[in-house]
Order: structure tokens, then sequence, then C-alpha cells
């Protein structure tokens, strides 16, 4: 899977405000309910954070990645030792956001349509939580796209 890239300077403002590993589980862990990920361990390096445990799937592991990595500081998730059994291929498009972007206009572009900005919102509900608030430099997930 690999390194996932980000912007550093965009995202959640956590980092440098204790112990930097358990703040970043925290915000993965409080997704727990709809993100279940067993062992779930965070190692914080620099600008890169390492995940490793067991995620549910191959899904859950993308977006504990997309958490990670929408945090001010960030520039790389490393996910390769977070396993799953899913054996599902990761196809999905990454798109970052830019200034004046709101998810309609991300699901015209990407999918011609759109009113179809609701299966972004529900694919990053764990990195958006108002489809209407979205910022530049936010990396979020297209997912079922066909190019």
């Amino acid at each position: 899977m690999g390194f996932f890239d980000f912007i550093k300077d965009a995202g959640a403002k956590i980092l440098g405000k204790g112990d930097d590993n358990e703040n970043v589980k925290k915000l993965i862990e409080d997704e727990k309910e709809t993100m279940p990920i067993d062992d779930l361990d965070v190692r914080v390096e620099g600008d890169t954070v390492y995940l490793s445990g067991k995620a549910k799937s191959a899904d859950d592991k993308v977006k504990a990645a997309l958490i990670a990595g929408n945090i001010e500081g960030v520039s790389k998730v490393n996910a390769d030792d977070l396993e799953t059994d899913d054996a599902q291929a990761i196809e999905d498009l990454f798109y970052e956001v830019q200034k004046g972007d709101t998810l309609w206009r991300i699901a015209e572009i990407y999918y011609k349509d759109g009113s179809r900005y609701k299966e972004i919102f529900e694919a990053n509900r764990e990195v958006i939580k108002d489809p209407d608030k979205i910022y530049p430099g936010q990396m979020i997930r297209i997912p079922n796209f066909v190019a």
C-alpha cells in the first residue's frame, strides 16, 4: 500500500500538544464505531505517522490513513502494518481540496453529477463532519471513480 502523501500545513491542530502518538491514536479511535481497528498502534516520527493493528476492511484502513494524514504537521502516513483480511484492492482516487471547492463541485468534476456529493461525504465521514465544511489542503477519497 505504501505511503499516503498529505499537505503538511493543513488539518487538525493536535501535534505538539502532549503525547503525539496518543493524540493521533485518540483521533482515529474516536471513529471506532464506524471504523473498528483492533490493537491500533500509532507512531509519529517527524512529519510521518506509522499505523499498525488490524482493520476490519481495506476501506477502514484507508479511512484511518486519511484521519492521520489530515492533521497539521503530517505529510506522510504509512499504513503498511495496518493489516486487514479484506483482499479488496484500494483503487479509489484521492483528491486534495482546493480553495473554492465544494463537495458538489468535486462530484460534478469526477462523476459529472453534483448531486452525487453525498457519496463523497459518506466515504469521508471520518474526516468531513459537515458536507458544507471542507478546507484547502484536506485530502479526501473519491469512491467508485471510473476514469
